[in-house]
Order: C-alpha cells, then sequence, then structure tokens
C-alpha cells in the first residue's frame, strides 16, 4: 500500500537536520576539515530533500531525491554568477546559508551524499513509498 509524507513529521526532519548542520559549523577548529565543512553541506541536502518531501507529498522518493539533487546543483551553480543585488544577499547570515557564496565542486559531491542518504532514509527506514 502507497503512503503519503506526513508534512509535520517532515517538518520536524528539516528543523532536526538544520540544527545539525548548524551545529556542524560551530566547532569547525575541533574537527579535521573533512569533518567540520563538508558534513554542512551534506546536510543542507538532506534538508532540500526534506523539504522537497513536505511540500510534495505524493511523489516518488526517487523523484523527490532528483528535483533536491538538481536544486542543490543550481543553487551551487548560481554561485558562479556575481552581481551586486546577489552578493548583498549572500552577505546576510540567511543568504549565505540557502545561496552560499563560491562554487565548489566538494560541495556538489557533499550534494549527492546529502540527498542520498535524505533517499536512503526515507527510502528503507521510515518506507515511504507516495504514488507519483
Amino acid at each position: 500500500m502507497n503512503k503519503v509524507r506526513d508534512r509535520k513529521l517532515y517538518f520536524i526532519f528539516g528543523i532536526v537536520v538544520v540544527i545539525i548542520g548548524l551545529a556542524s559549523r560551530k566547532v569547525p577548529s575541533h574537527l579535521p576539515l573533512i569533518l567540520s565543512k563538508y558534513p554542512g553541506d551534506a546536510m543542507w541536502a538532506i534538508m532540500v530533500f526534506f523539504v522537497v518531501g513536505f511540500l510534495f507529498t505524493t511523489i516518488t522518493t526517487k523523484k523527490a531525491a532528483i528535483i533536491s539533487l538538481l536544486f542543490s546543483f543550481l543553487i551551487e551553480t548560481s554561485q558562479l554568477y556575481h552581481a551586486p543585488w546577489i552578493d548583498t544577499i549572500r552577505h546576510t547570515i540567511l543568504g549565505a546559508l540557502i545561496l552560499g557564496s563560491g562554487f565548489s565542486w566538494y560541495d556538489m559531491c557533499c550534494y549527492v551524499v546529502g540527498v542520498s542518504m535524505g533517499f536512503l532514509f526515507e527510502k528503507y527506514l521510515i518506507k515511504i513509498h507516495p504514488t507519483s
């Protein structure tokens, strides 16, 4: 039997992931670079996956992952564009958290890892299999 995603649950998942992601950035000097910078990027992608799940409660897990990955890649590649108006937004805390500041291939890899983790979490742990 197919299920529909519970928006309250996905909202909670998103908040928890944001907290974990922000926490990973709070103690970077105590961790090796790979553990201080990159988990936050993977958490960002998982959060995108949960936002997609929150917005589109009936799409398949695979479609949610594809949308999340494409959105994450779009945001990352948008960092190659620099105009005063968008750089002003990026220099705010919220703008930096959402839009980032500089393009990185490592971030793209982190997005693949993060969305994959969201996919596996949904598919095998909470077993949501919405219809498309």
